[in-house]
């Protein structure tokens, strides 16, 4: 039953909050713009490595954009006992990159669809055991993270800002670090605290978005950018199911996969509960469950439809807390216009004409955010012995090692590779394991009781 405000009106939630809808679509396209890049990256990596035509690629990002739209609309909207109902955006989860490549050049395509229908299914299947492991996710844990989710987002901002990943856009590895990048990106991140700190309420909860309009009407001229691509696009494309073949179950194949659904499921436990303490949405094991289980069902419509397994995405929940505007239905409208832009493929192009300088310089307070909410949540943990202290300690370093040296673990077999390649899930791992070894085991349970 809702509750009474002083006013004797409803009390609305705000995660519950419908919002007019000139604001629900600028909120709502400032999410969009804010996972985009890492949306494509997914498709472009992957078809890329296999050789794909580029009418192919363009046929695998269409598909990303459409079953991300639905997934992120599940994820928030909800049915039944699928969806978490937070403002969770979803998309391409990195972690199965790896393992996808090398799956797609021994069996192709169908191969690495067969495993993802069955990594979804077992998602699926998982999601009450993950909801009921909640306690072990202390704000000692939780906290170290988010903590952990920002700082390993912040060298691909960094790309980004540099110039990388847009060798067609007017930056790529040609003048990759060239100082008119860093200066763009500069400038767009002046152009977020500015129009945070003195534009009205409106426009400063928007600030990410007006700075990226902003940025990119500057590199107009400039030449950052070219939309040459948008008029070579079709209007209309619809993806088919199993549009590159029937799947192929090769055992290899999906033993790998469930692998990247545990890490993916434990990536995706951070960012519910970091979206959780930024709204202030408790989230037990049922709300846990339904959203890990909504991963699982996308997961599988991503084997259907010719995409890839889907995760819920840290930066956008930087962006949550950045803005402080914690509508479920704001993410909702990101979902529908990413469903848009899957089925009006020259709507994509004009989203991905935005050069990456101008995503660096917005990634670098978004993905900021991240980091500091995960040091606001530490700050409720008690440190008043080391034992809490080495947690994070040591669970940062593990985190932190393969976001400083990508190729540390080059050595080591694919399935260690798909856990600790991740430094978000390397560093989840570590603090689940620290926790349950300083705080849990039998005579250490009252040691850094404030954090477990």
């Amino acid at each position: 039953m809702p509750r009474a405000s002083v006013t004797g009106e409803a009390f609305v939630d705000p995660v519950d909050e419908v919002l007019p809808a000139g604001r629900l679509g600028a909120y709502g396209l400032q999410h969009v713009l804010a996972m985009y890049a890492g949306a494509v990256a997914v498709p472009l990596i992957v078809g890329g490595s296999l050789g794909l035509a580029p009418a192919e690629l363009a046929y695998l990002i269409t598909a990303d954009l459409l079953v991300c739209g639905i997934a992120t609309l599940l994820q928030c909207v909800g049915w039944w006992r699928f969806g978490a109902r937070l403002p969770i955006m979803q998309g391409c989860a990195f972690a199965a990159v790896p393992p996808m490549v090398l799956i797609g050049q021994d069996g192709g395509l169908p191969a690495i669809y067969g495993s993802v229908i069955m990594a979804g299914l077992a998602m699926v299947l998982l999601a009450p055991v993950f909801g009921r492991l909640l306690r072990f996710f202390p704000p000692l844990v939780t906290g170290t993270v988010i903590l952990i989710i920002g700082l390993s987002l912040l060298p691909v901002a960094a790309h980004w800002a540099a110039g990388g990943d847009g060798a067609k856009r007017g930056g790529g590895a040609a003048d990759l670090g060239e100082p008119r990048n860093l200066a763009l990106a500069a400038g767009v991140l002046v152009a977020v605290v500015l129009i945070q700190r003195f534009a009205p309420p409106f426009l400063s909860r928007i600030a990410v978005l007006a700075a990226i309009v902003l940025g990119t009407v500057v590199a107009v001229p400039l030449g950052f950018t070219d939309f040459h691509g948008v008029g070579e696009t079709d209007w209309v494309g619809v993806s088919t199911p199993f549009h590159f073949g029937t799947p192929s179950f090769q055992a290899s194949a999906v033993a790998s996969m469930l692998v990247v659904a545990l890490v993916t499921m434990t990536e995706t436990t951070g960012v519910l509960i970091a979206v959780g303490e930024l709204t202030g949405r408790a989230v037990g094991p049922g709300r846990l469950g339904d959203g890990l289980r909504a991963d699982g069902v996308s997961t599988v419509l991503g084997g259907v439809f010719n995409t890839f397994p889907y995760t819920a995405y840290a930066q956008n929940a930087g962006l949550v807390g950045m803005t402080r505007v914690r509508s479920r239905w704001v993410v909702a409208a990101a979902g529908a216009i990413l469903v848009l832009l899957g089925l009006l493929p020259k709507l994509g192009a004009v989203v991905a004409a935005v050069p990456p300088p101008v995503l660096g310089g917005a990634g670098l307070v978004m993905f900021g955010s991240v980091a500091a909410s995960g040091v606001r949540t530490l700050a409720t943990v008690g440190f008043d012995d080391n034992h809490n202290l080495t947690v994070v300690a040591v669970s940062l370093a593990v985190g932190l090692l393969p976001v400083g040296m990508p190729l540390i673990y080059a050595g080591f077999p694919e399935w260690f590779r798909t856990v600790m390649d991740s430094g978000i899930s390397a560093g989840c791992v570590t603090a689940i394991a620290l926790n349950l070894l300083f705080n849990h085991l039998p005579g250490r349970a009252a040691a850094g009781k404030s954090g477990a």
